[in-house]
């Protein structure tokens, strides 16, 4: 099933791209909507930024591009032919930053036997812009969750020496206010991973509605097939441009939980498994924005919730 090349400002459907700090349920996301039968998403790319710097400029060759995809550390993942996707961009009219992301993720899709893509790569979070750009119908779905539960799950669990909670905590503000602030120009939503663990059909159908993809019922048993979607990144991932090599079990152990249904008991588990100390440095930086999501603040040391008009003319 060969896909047709779209051109730029086309009215094609929908193309999802997941964003969110990382450990905030882009993962899940992106099992459930890949486990649509017209919808296919891959493992995180990472490439996109490079391959638009690349390819914007005049007389790069269809190999160069080739080059940047194949030579990314993420290349292994995807289950793709390197002479298949060198093929197809040699095939191409034009070499740039349009035509050689969709070639890539059009002969992901066709691999899959689905007629759509899309990505998810948490750190385009921050290339909202840039993506948009070349692909207008680009519409960006930023995953939040509680930064404590997210900070716990990356940081206490996933590395030996976590920085600093106020650090953490400062990286979760900034990387969500800037969401919002570039999101506010794009075809973009937010979704809360809590509700999306709590009331998945609610989300998953307004994530549906917002992508134009009919809504179908096994996006609901994505964990029937999650163990086989996530056989691609079980290798070691190696170690490149000063990121160090991810041993295939440590890739693994990240998303053992997207194999069973989404559970809601494992919801706030700071409350229990993070320092009061942490807790009280996390909070000390992120109150605000914790409170402005409607996660609970339990700190003295938290910055104070602004005061009503009520309370302020008292």
């Amino acid at each position: 099933m060969r896909l047709p090349l779209r051109r730029k400002g086309s009215t094609g459907p929908p193309v999802p791209f997941i964003v969110g700090v990382t450990r905030s349920g882009t993962t899940l996301l992106r099992l459930m909507l890949d486990a649509h039968p017209d919808l296919a998403i891959p493992p995180e790319t990472h490439f996109v930024p490079a391959l638009i710097k690349a390819t914007r400029k005049r007389g790069v060759t269809c190999e160069e591009a080739h080059g940047i995809v194949t030579g990314h550390r993420q290349w292994g993942d995807f289950n793709l032919d390197s002479a298949a996707l060198l093929d197809r961009y040699c095939e191409l009219d034009r070499i740039d930053p349009e035509t050689t992301i969709r070639a890539f993720f059009e002969l992901y899709a066709e691999g899959q036997g689905k007629p759509r893509w899309g990505d998810k790569t948490p750190n385009y979070v921050k290339r909202m812009k840039q993506i948009e750009r070349w692909i207008p119908e680009a519409r960006f779905v930023h995953m939040i969750r509680d930064g404590r539960d997210a900070a716990l799950s990356r940081f206490k669990r996933l590395l030996k020496d976590p920085p600093p909670m106020e650090v953490v905590a400062e990286r979760w503000v900034r990387k969500i206010e800037g969401a919002r602030a570039d999101g506010a120009g794009l075809d973009y939503i937010e979704v809360q991973y809590e509700s999306l663990v709590r009331d998945t059909e609610t989300e998953l159908r307004r994530v549906s509605e917002f992508l134009e993809l009919p809504w179908d019922d096994s996006m609901l048993h994505y964990y029937e097939r999650a163990e086989e979607r996530l056989a691609e990144m079980h290798r070691d991932l190696p170690s490149a441009e000063g990121k160090p090599l991810r041993p295939a079990d440590h890739r693994k152990e990240a998303h053992v939980l997207t194999s069973k249904p989404p559970d809601p008991s494992r919801l706030a588990r700071w409350k229990h498994d993070m320092s009061p100390e942490d807790i009280a440095a996390f909070e000390s930086v992120a109150a605000p924005l914790l409170r402005e999501l409607d996660y609970e603040v339990i700190s003295d040391g938290a910055t104070p919730a602004p005061a009503s008009e009520g309370e302020a003319a008292s």
